[in-house]
């Protein structure tokens, strides 16, 4: 496991490593660079590789609908998504309301 910090190497003597994750400071959304060189048992280093990741949010919001549980007869009243949530990182950009009609009740 690796903080790993802009520009600064991290040495292993393993051929893997686990890019470490801090909730409070993810990697945001986006396209992210990462270097490898390798050093063989003689000193000499390999040219850089280098590729490109992207990290995409790919977690679906969360709709939070908040109404008035009454009204009376002929009223208006609000319909709030004002509490939605996407935890993947990104933001609500757009509510689609829909009318379901009335429900039935069975008894």
């Amino acid at each position: 496991m690796a903080d790993f910090v802009i520009n600064t190497d991290i040495t292993t003597d393993t051929p893997t490593i686990e890019v470490t994750v801090n909730p409070d400071r993810p990697l945001p959304t986006g396209r992210h660079r990462f270097r490898l060189i390798v050093v063989d048992d003689a000193g000499n280093r390999s040219a850089a590789d280098e590729v490109e990741m992207i990290i995409a949010d790919q977690t679906a919001p969360t709709a939070v609908l908040n109404v008035p549980r009454i009204v009376a007869f002929g009223n208006s009243f609000n319909l709030d998504g004002s509490r939605s949530f996407d935890v993947g990182g990104g933001r609500i950009v757009q509510f689609v309301w829909t009318y379901l009609g009335p429900t039935t009740v069975i008894g």
